[in-house]
């Protein structure tokens, strides 16, 4: 009998550069909250007012994973009542580039998204 091994993946989530950048900004409220940061410094209130929809609870976990992550910096005024404030870092702003040509690609595509999806909803799949 021929030995036969099984071919090695070409693809893995754990090394996978495409998982990685999605693992950073694949929740709605980080790219948001990068999006709101783009025009520099933020408050905290002000970010809660730029995006809608956004809980306190989500808002201060998201700030703190995009801080944790290097792309947030979070600076504490010493005044009262303490003031918050948040901006992007160097490396935060590498990757706005990348989500404006996203947000292009969408602006460009999306309706013939939306359009294969109907259809494909449409058609009998049985």
């Amino acid at each position: 009998m021929k030995n036969v091994t099984a071919a090695k993946p070409e693809i893995s989530v754990q090394k996978c550069s495409y998982m990685r950048v999605l693992e950073i900004v694949s929740s709605k409220w980080a790219v948001l909250i990068i999006a709101a940061l783009a025009d520099g410094t933020k408050r905290y209130g002000d970010l809660r007012r730029r995006i809608e929809g956004i809980s306190q609870k989500m808002l201060t976990q998201t700030v703190r994973q995009l801080e944790r992550d290097g792309l947030v910096k979070r600076y504490v005024h010493d005044s009262v009542p303490p003031s918050v404030e948040y901006e992007l870092t160097p490396i935060g702003q590498t990757i706005l580039p990348h989500l404006f040509s996203m947000k292009q690609w969408v602006n460009e595509y999306y309706a013939e998204v939306e359009r294969a999806r109907q259809e494909y909803d449409r058609t009998d799949r049985k």
